[in-house]
């Protein structure tokens, strides 16, 4: 039986993840999670299950809310490396989930890098 495209993208997120954990060192990560009409970053520690800081095009001050493109991925990218700043976090793990490294999750990366985050 053929594997579903869901099936596959699970596979994948797994596979990432479990990579990442094998390197973590208590390290958080930065996850990105794209739909057809947002995208979102979020910086998670794993060792106390918690979320330090999270940027989304669903926020109104971006002004680019249902935009899913690049620039609005730039932006988000920006926005999650300043709140880590504040955060007191300088040095993650970028987890891309199932989505391939390119186009809007790379914009997101390269913005994110360029606000000081180091991964």
């Amino acid at each position: 039986m053929a594997n579903t495209k869901q099936k596959l993208f699970q596979k994948r997120r797994l596979r990432v993840r479990s990579k990442l954990k094998k390197l973590a060192n208590g390290r958080p990560r930065l996850t990105v999670h794209r739909s057809n009409k947002n995208i979102s970053a979020q910086l998670i520690d794993d060792v106390n299950g918690v979320t330090l800081a999270s940027a989304s095009t669903l926020e109104k001050d971006f002004g680019v809310v249902g935009v899913n493109n690049k620039e609005a991925a730039a932006k988000i990218g920006a926005a999650i490396a300043e709140r880590a700043k504040a955060a007191g976090v300088v040095e993650c793990f970028f987890d891309r989930g199932g989505f391939i490294f390119h186009g809007k999750v790379k914009a997101l990366a390269d913005a994110a890098r360029e606000g000081g985050l180091k991964f």
